[in-house]
C-alpha cells in the first residue's frame, strides 16, 4: 500500500492568509470590476491617503513596483549621472538597480552583522565629493539605526531615502518607519507584509512638491492629458491592487504582532543552541519580522537536513551583489561583512498563519541537528 506523502513546512504559504480574507477580497474585486475605473481613481487615491495616514502622515504616490518607487524617488530630487548615492552592501539588488538605473553609482557600506543593515560606524568613510544621498534599507522587517545616519547625513547636507520593503508597521523609537526620512519607498511584493496579488509600489514624503514631482514622472511625465514637460514612465499603482491592499492594510497590525510573537519564541527557543547566532534587535526599535535570519557556519548542510526533514528554509542572499555580474566590474569593492552573511545566513519559516505546532517542529529539528553535529565534534576529538 502507498504511504501518503507528508506534508512539509513550507517558508511561507500565502494561500492561507488569501483563503481567510477570500469574501471581503471577492467583494473588492466586484466593486472594482463594476467600478469601469481601472486606471488611477478612486481606490489608488484612498489607498494612498490611508497608507499614508498609517505611515505617519504625509503624501502617498502609488506606483507599480518597489524597483520603480525607489527609482522615482531618486528622480524626484534630480539625481542622476554623475551623483554617487550610498547604499547598504546587504539587500537585494533592488536598491543598488535604482540607482543605477537613474545614471548615479552605488556605493555600498558594510552591515552591521548583527543585525544585517548599514552599519553607521562605517558610512563616513563612503562619502564621495559627489554624494547626493543615502539610501537605507530596513533589511528583514528590522529598522536601520537610522539616528546615527541621519547625524552624518545632515553634516554633510544630503537626504537620507527610505528603502522600507520589508519593514511595513515597524518603528524606531516610536517613530513608523515610512516617516524616518526625507522620502520612502515601499515594495508591495505578494511576500512581503503587506502583499499585493502582483507587483505594487508607493512612494511615501511629507514634501508637497516632490510628490507631486514623482506623481508626473510615474505618469509618462504628465499631470495634464497630453502635456508632458519632462520626460517620464509608465508606473501606476493598479486600482484592483490598491482594494486589495486597502483590505489587507486593516490586518496589518495583527499579522505583524503574530510574527513578533513567532520570532520571540524562536529566539528563546534557539539561544542555547550550540554555534547558531541569533539576530540581534537594537534597542529603541520594534521589528516585524520580514524574516528570521539565523547564521551558521554549516548553513548549507543544515539547510539541506532541514528539507529532508520536510522543512524549507530559505538563503537571503546567497551572492552579494558586488560579486553578481551586473556589478563585479564597475563596484571594485571588498565587502568582507557582505560575503559572511551570504554564506552563513538562513531564514527560518515565519508568517501570521504559521502555526505553533509546525514552529514547534522546525525548532526540534534545529536543535537536533546542531546537538547532533556538536556530538560528533566531541566523538572526533576524543577520538
Amino acid at each position: 500500500m502507498m504511504q501518503k506523502r507528508r506534508q512539509g513546512i513550507a517558508a511561507m504559504d500565502l494561500t492561507r492568509s488569501t483563503q481567510a480574507l477570500q469574501r471581503e477580497l471577492t467583494l473588492a474585486f466586484e466593486r472594482v470590476l463594476q467600478s469601469g475605473s481601472y486606471i488611477l481613481g478612486e481606490e489608488v487615491q484612498a489607498f494612498e491617503r490611508e497608507f499614508g495616514d498609517y505611515c505617519g502622515g504625509g503624501y502617498g504616490i502609488g506606483v507599480g513596483n518597489g524597483l520603480d518607487a525607489i527609482q522615482l524617488m531618486l528622480r524626484g530630487l534630480g539625481i542622476g549621472p554623475g551623483d554617487d548615492v550610498i547604499v547598504p552592501g546587504h539587500t537585494y539588488i533592488a536598491t543598488w538597480l535604482a540607482v543605477s538605473l537613474v545614471g548615479a553609482r552605488p556605493i555600498p557600506v558594510e552591515p552591521d552583522v548583527r543585525t544585517c543593515n548599514m552599519d553607521p560606524v562605517e558610512l563616513e568613510t563612503a562619502f564621495t565629493r559627489r554624494t547626493k544621498a543615502i539610501i537605507v534599507v530596513h533589511l528583514y522587517g528590522q529598522p536601520a539605526d537610522m539616528d546615527p545616519i541621519t547625524a552624518v547625513a545632515d553634516k554633510h547636507g544630503i537626504p537620507v531615502l527610505e528603502d522600507a520593503a520589508q519593514a511595513h508597521g515597524a518603528r524606531y523609537h516610536g517613530r513608523p518607519v515610512g516617516a524616518l526620512g526625507y522620502a520612502a519607498a515601499f515594495s508591495f511584493y505578494p511576500t512581503k507584509n503587506l502583499g499585493a496579488f502582483g507587483d505594487a509600489g508607493i512612494v511615501l514624503t511629507k514634501d508637497a512638491a516632490l510628490a507631486d514631482v514623482i506623481r508626473r514622472l510615474g505618469n509618462y511625465g504628465s499631470n495634464q492629458k497630453y502635456i508632458h514637460p519632462v520626460r517620464g514612465i509608465n508606473s501606476r499603482l493598479d486600482p484592483l491592487q490598491a482594494a486589495f491592499l486597502r483590505i489587507k492594510l486593516r490586518y496589518l497590525d495583527s499579522w505583524n504582532e503574530r510574527r513578533r510573537q513567532l520570532a520571540a519564541v524562536y529566539l528563546a527557543a534557539l539561544r542555547e543552541t550550540r554555534d547558531l547566532t541569533l539576530p540581534f534587535v537594537i534597542p529603541g526599535v520594534t521589528p516585524v519580522w520580514h524574516q528570521f535570519v539565523v547564521r551558521h557556519a554549516q548553513r548549507d548542510e543544515i539547510r539541506t537536513k532541514l528539507r529532508t526533514a520536510g522543512i524549507d528554509a530559505l538563503i537571503h542572499y546567497p551572492v552579494p551583489i558586488h560579486q553578481q555580474g551586473a556589478y563585479r566590474e564597475s563596484v571594485r569593492c571588498s565587502l568582507p561583512r557582505c560575503e559572511l552573511l551570504a554564506q552563513t545566513g538562513l531564514s527560518l519559516p515565519l508568517y501570521p498563519e504559521l502555526t505553533d505546532a509546525e514552529q514547534a517542529v522546525v525548532i526540534e529539528a534545529l536543535r537536533g541537528m546542531t546537538e547532533a553535529k556538536e556530538k560528533a565534534h566531541v566523538r572526533t576529538a576524543v577520538g
